[in-house]
């Protein structure tokens, strides 16, 4: 089985270091700069839970290089995706499956979902189309990234904490492809069930994201800052109720309410978002793969979304000022 991780920052370094390392797959590495060069002289290091070991997967600069995959492992920042999009199609033979570990709502989103909105296309991650132009919809596999990992300097991952991708076809079925997948994650060492409604658990991940990391980009607060000041927190529930709102007209189901999903982001403690952290390096944020799309789905659904859009005008502006708008 060939895998090919396209975007081997931390979380795409990860998997790519247990595959190789647990030898579950044929593993190619597309990535650049200091880090290709440091994985290409020294091998790719995983530092995790007390464990310290070094892999030499195949590391290369151009899908030219890499050749046609079974499945290519896109774990980017949904940001960068419609710019890479072209580059991964040429990694795509008859039967690769593309594998969507990207924050946020997918491009395939859609696709297979059935009812009024069969086939719509996400402009907020689709822009123009052109996503789904160079990886149809109809070779895509979702996932929800759970681990956190960090590239701690070029060639290194340090892993802290979690083990779970979970998988789904767009049509909810146990695919003989998706079924493949997890098996060659679990050799790996992961979870990594196939589930039949994808979507659910996109959403609930997404819950969270589309509120605390946008109020943590205004407000310069951790998780742990956020949740405990009774201000951000009660504009974070809001954001979060007007999501599930649009969410649920468009068939999903929440396996747990908005203040058990608050309180468990507050158990994370002293966590700087993702979009703080980009924000602070400056460099470009999810603002549209986190909020932006929810907005267009409000549009979509008929539903006002009034705290949710107050919050992307504010944070698309903070942004732009700071120089972090794509």
């Amino acid at each position: 089985m060939r895998i090919c991780v396209f975007g081997a920052g931390a979380i795409g370094g990860l998997m790519a270091a247990r595959l190789a390392q647990r030898q579950a797959a044929e593993v190619t590495i597309i990535a650049r700069g200091p880090h290709l060069a440091a994985m290409q002289e020294k091998g790719l290091r995983l530092v995790s839970e007390g464990e310290d070991v070094t892999v030499r997967p195949r590391c290369v600069a151009t899908p030219e290089e890499a050749g046609p995959q079974d499945y290519v492992l896109v774990t980017l920042k949904a940001v960068g995706l419609p710019g890479a999009a072209p580059q991964i199609a040429k990694l795509l033979g008859p039967d690769t499956a593309v594998v969507s570990a990207v924050n946020g709502i997918p491009w395939w989103y859609f696709h297979k979902l059935g009812g009024p909105h069969e086939g719509r296309r996400v402009e907020s991650v689709d822009p123009g189309g052109v996503v789904s132009r160079h990886l149809p919809p109809e070779r895509a596999i979702g996932s929800i990234v759970y681990p956190a990992a960090e590239v701690t300097e070029p060639g290194v991952i340090e892993h802290t904490y979690g083990d779970r991708f979970s998988l789904g076809e767009p049509d909810g079925s146990r695919s003989a492809r998706a079924n493949r997948l997890s098996e060659a994650l679990i050799a790996a060492g992961f979870k990594a069930p196939v589930r039949p409604r994808i979507r659910d658990e996109i959403w609930v991940k997404l819950w969270g994201n589309l509120a605390f990391n946008p109020i943590s980009a205004l407000t310069w607060n951790d998780l742990a800052q956020l949740t405990g000041d009774p201000g951000q927190r009660e504009v974070a529930r809001s954001m979060m109720l007007e999501a599930q709102a649009i969410a649920e007209a468009l068939g999903v189901r929440f396996a747990i309410d908005v203040d058990k999903r608050i309180a468990g982001a507050a158990e994370v403690g002293a966590h700087r978002t993702s979009m703080l952290q980009d924000l602070e390096r400056g460099r470009p944020m999810e603002i549209e793969a986190l909020l932006g799309v929810v907005v267009e789905l409000a549009e979509l659904t008929g539903l006002p979304a009034p705290t949710c859009r107050t919050v992307l005008a504010l944070v698309r502006a903070r942004a732009k000022v700071a120089g972090c708008w794509p």
